[in-house]
C-alpha cells in the first residue's frame, strides 16, 4: 500500500457501501423508487456498487443516472439522462465531501422539477462545511484538517479504498 495512509481499505469500503444501500431501503421503504445520480469519477463508482447492494437486498425500483461537473468552478452541471424527476426520490452520490460545494452545485438540475425528496450519500465525510448540505448517508465522518485531502480509489467499476494525503 505504499507511503498511503489508508482510512478505508476495499473490505472496509463495501461495508460502509452495504450500510449505506441497507439505510437507503430501510429510508423508502415506501417510495416507489429512487433515482441514484453519481458524480462522474469515483462518486458514479459508488453510486453503482449501492445501486447492486440495493438490488440484491431488495425489490425497490432503483434506476442510475451520471452528473458530471467541474469540481473547482461547477458553473454547468450535466446530467446523462434527463427524465421527468417530479415526484421522484433522487439520491445524490459522490466519494468524498468535503465543503459542500460539489453536492450544493449538484441539487441544480433538480431544482427544474418537484423530486418527492433528494438526498445525499458520500463514501466519506469531513467536518469542514462551507455550504448548508449534509450528506444524508455517510459511510465514515472524519475530523480532518484542512491541508489533508481523502482520495477515494477504483479501479473500474470496483471501489478500492480511501487514504489520506
Amino acid at each position: 500500500m505504499g507511503g498511503k495512509k489508508y482510512i478505508l481499505d476495499q473490505a472496509v469500503a463495501a461495508r460502509k457501501m452495504r450500510r449505506m444501500a441497507l439505510e437507503i431501503l430501510e429510508q423508502n421503504t415506501e417510495e416507489a423508487g429512487i433515482i441514484l445520480v453519481g458524480i462522474e469519477g469515483s462518486g458514479a463508482v459508488v453510486a453503482r456498487n449501492i445501486l447492486q447492494m440495493i438490488e440484491q437486498e431488495g425489490t425497490l425500483p432503483v434506476q442510475f443516472i451520471s452528473l458530471s461537473l467541474d469540481k473547482r468552478r461547477p458553473a454547468e452541471v450535466t446530467l446523462s439522462e434527463t427524465p421527468d424527476f417530479t415526484d421522484k426520490v433522487i439520491i445524490v452520490v459522490d466519494d468524498v465531501a468535503n465543503s459542500g460545494k460539489t453536492l450544493l452545485y449538484a441539487l441544480k438540475p433538480f431544482l427544474n422539477y418537484y423530486p418527492r425528496k433528494i438526498q445525499t450519500l458520500v463514501l466519506v465525510g469531513r467536518r469542514h462545511n462551507s455550504f448548508p448540505v449534509y450528506p444524508d448517508y455517510v459511510g465514515l465522518e472524519l475530523a480532518t484538517t484542512l491541508q489533508e485531502h481523502i482520495y477515494v480509489e477504483v479501479e473500474g467499476a470496483e471501489v478500492k479504498g480511501a487514504y489520506m494525503e
